[in-house]
């Protein structure tokens, strides 16, 4: 993945590029691990190579795409922890 300038490079907060870079590098190990190549990795969840290839150079990929790779990876459960966080609004409401 192309490397630009980042926030996140500076300062300790995580920016849109850091986690997509951050996930593109989770989602490789995790298909090398399962000794599987792009073009596997395609077949088997049913998403383009040239998607897949395009997801792990520039990190962009269609939500779809991206659950179908995860379900081909066996971890489609990890989405579930998406927005399930409480808002905190005031101290008082954040619950230790």
């Amino acid at each position: 993945m192309k490397k630009l300038l980042d926030i996140a490079d500076f300062v300790g907060v995580q920016s849109i590029q850091s986690i997509t870079e951050q996930l593109v590098e989770r989602e490789k190990q995790r298909r090398k691990k399962m000794n599987l190549s792009q073009k596997d990795l395609a077949l088997k969840s049913g998403v383009s190579y040239a998607s897949v290839r395009r997801f792990e150079s520039i990190g962009e990929i269609s939500l779809n795409s991206l659950l179908k790779i995860a379900n081909a990876l066996d971890c489609l459960e990890d989405f579930n922890i998406l927005f399930k966080m409480s808002v905190v609004k005031n101290l008082k409401d954040y619950d230790v």
